[in-house]
């Protein structure tokens, strides 16, 4: 890969990873920290692995994942209607950078 290619792919992943982040703790909170200023980066860990479900549109294992961190990981009841819903807003964050 040249180097302005991958400046490129790089830029694009970090895009991705911003809207992700910012829909994680403004939309998601699971655990309603967003305004909390400590805990701005409380969903952080999770981006990484949102950002391969979202660029490969596996939207199902998308949905499976953040249940399973709510109820798994978190240890919340969760909602399993709302944590698909938000799976489908995760899965429109590459239009709107494409569109943007």
């Amino acid at each position: 890969m040249r180097d302005s290619s991958r400046k490129t792919a790089l830029a694009e992943a970090e895009r991705y990873l911003t809207a992700i982040k910012s829909a994680l703790l403004r939309e998601w909170d699971s655990i309603g920290v967003k305004d909390v200023p400590q805990a701005q980066d409380e969903y952080d860990s999770y981006a990484p692995h949102i950002y391969t479900l979202l660029i490969t549109g596996r939207s199902q294992e998308l949905s499976d994942y953040l249940w399973s961190v709510e109820t798994e990981n978190m240890g919340l009841t969760g909602d399993r209607q709302a944590t698909e819903s938000f799976a489908e807003r995760l899965m429109r964050i590459p239009r709107e950078i494409e569109e943007s």
